[in-house]
């Protein structure tokens, strides 16, 4: 099938909370605040990811490593593909239901615990992949044991040690960032989203403000990051990407992303343009 011919929906599987897909990147970049909303599990299949965690410092994850990404957490970080081959991930978003079911409240009001690795030479995590991978994919299921199956990698990752902390209350920019995202491609206005919160623009603003994010900023980069994620991980065509992404044209998309992140689109998916 041609790069034109796919949809998102080729490449990207979800059900009962989890969404599960496969990210590539040819060019080596760095990404600043990037927004993750959900909890965010990433196994590395080739290059490495470094990661600059607030809690834990710098990371840097490699082949076979399994990084685990908490909620609602601002994060900057570079994918660095081989001198050969792509840097390719395997990505899994779990929802907060998921999460709580198996994470306990003492572990949800403690402290942020940051990014975690869980390296190749301590644990081999391909098989957990496999297993949500066969879940996701399989329709004949029951709901009951898909759930059930869905909620084991969380049960693994807290046998290991790893820990999350669901935030008791929703930071002001995830509950615009999930408004925004239901449609990206609208023309948001600030009043229609104050109206949506029961709020005067007034005090939206002075909300958003106390979390050091304005809207216009707020809407620009979901807007961006959106379109990073489809440019990793669907073979929609920058035009199409723009477009969804609410830019209105291409060119526009293109220098936004550049100012942003340092690369022009078309080098996310091939090194020589």
């Amino acid at each position: 099938m041609s790069r034109k011919g796919k949809s998102a929906l080729d490449i990207r599987k979800s059900t009962e909370g989890v969404t599960l897909f496969t990210i590539s990147q040819a060019t080596a970049a760095t990404f600043d605040d990037l927004y993750i909303g959900q909890t965010f599990l990433c196994f590395i299949r080739s290059g490495t990811k470094k990661v600059l965690c607030p809690v834990n410092g710098e990371l840097l994850a490699k082949e076979g490593d399994l990084i685990l990404f908490p909620p609602e957490s601002f994060v900057s970080l570079e994918n660095r593909p081989l001198r050969n081959a792509a840097y390719q991930a395997d990505g899994v978003y779990f929802a907060d239901e998921l999460v709580a079911e198996v994470f306990p409240e003492p572990a949800r009001s403690a402290r942020p615990t940051g990014i975690h690795i869980l390296a190749a030479e301590q644990q081999d995590s391909r098989q957990i992949l496999a297993q949500i991978r066969e879940t996701v994919l399989c329709e004949d299921l029951p709901s009951p044991i898909r759930h059930h199956r869905l909620l084991e990698p969380l049960i693994w990752l807290r046998h290991h040690g790893m820990t999350l902390a669901l935030p008791q209350d929703s930071l002001p920019v995830s509950q615009v960032r999930r408004l925004l995202e239901t449609d990206l491609s609208r023309s948001w206005r600030i009043s229609e989203v104050a109206r949506h919160f029961a709020m005067s623009e007034a005090t939206l603003r002075r909300w958003l403000a106390g979390s050091g994010h304005g809207f216009a900023k707020i809407l620009h980069n979901a807007r961006l990051e959106r379109g990073l994620g489809l440019l990793q991980t669907t073979d929609l065509s920058i035009s199409r990407i723009a477009l969804e992404c609410g830019f209105g044209t291409p060119s526009h998309f293109s220098d936004s992303f550049r100012k942003r992140f340092g690369v022009a689109p078309k080098y996310i998916r091939s090194a020589e343009g």
